[in-house]
């Protein structure tokens, strides 16, 4: 596991998306794991950046997001393909057929997760799966609990998940309370794995990286992997 402490969040956006960017060019029909919320904002813009000065091709890549809301459409403004489309997708030259996120809207969550599994399975596995961390551990929508999920599941969001992304909603209540996410081994099979982190994530990256694998800090599980690269950084 590298880990590399950056001087502010800025510096830090530009160091993972160089490290993405260097995936593109080593291998142009890569697979790319993406995670939404506030930590790869600023990634997705240094990309779009290279992207736009010439420097990055994403006609060839393809991508598959770690998780969505359950009961929102993607044109649903909270939804998360609405996210990655406004972030990143409608930013750059990527096949918007070569996107991909779990289906909100689907009629049977259960069912969606198992079509979801075989997707990323069908394209080969992820080269670089991009994370960030929440409050509690979580990595996904994988939260604590006393077993690690092997697979894409339907999943019950904690009180404080629900309550922490409340700031992009109107409404607490207008937060959903359920998601499709990647399982733990979903996201373990990846090729190379980059986890950021921001100043305020200092205290639960260190017990994830340092303490005791358990299923109640879900990020722990990351010391088990081959190919981790974490970046922090000391201010906001």
């Amino acid at each position: 596991m590298r880990i590399i402490e950056t001087k502010n969040y800025q510096k830090l956006s530009a160091l993972a998306a160089d490290l993405i960017g260097a995936q593109l060019l080593l291998k142009p029909r890569c697979v790319l794991g993406l995670a939404t919320g506030s930590s790869p904002i600023g990634t997705y813009e240094k990309l779009v950046e290279a992207y736009q000065a010439g420097r990055l091709d994403f006609s060839q890549v393809r991508t598959v997001n770690l998780d969505e809301y359950c009961g929102l459409s993607g044109e649903n403004p909270q939804s998360y393909r609405y996210f990655m489309d406004k972030h990143l997708f409608s930013q750059v030259n990527i096949l918007r057929e070569n996107t991909h996120l779990p289906n909100g809207a689907a009629a049977d969550p259960e069912e969606e997760s198992r079509r979801y599994e075989a997707l990323v399975e069908s394209l080969g596995g992820v080269d670089l799966q991009l994370l960030g961390i929440g409050h509690n551990g979580h990595i996904g929508f994988n939260e604590p609990t006393d077993s690690f999920p092997p697979v894409v599941h339907p999943v019950e969001l904690t009180e404080s998940t629900i309550q922490a992304n409340s700031r992009l909603f109107d409404r607490i209540e207008d937060v959903p309370t359920k998601a499709i996410t990647m399982g733990i081994g979903t996201i373990l099979k990846a090729d190379k794995i980059l986890l950021i982190a921001g100043a305020d994530k200092r205290a639960i990256l260190e017990e994830a990286l340092t303490g005791k694998v358990t299923p109640w800090v879900p990020a722990s599980v990351l010391q088990l992997h081959r190919d981790v690269t974490v970046i922090t950084c000391r201010e906001g």
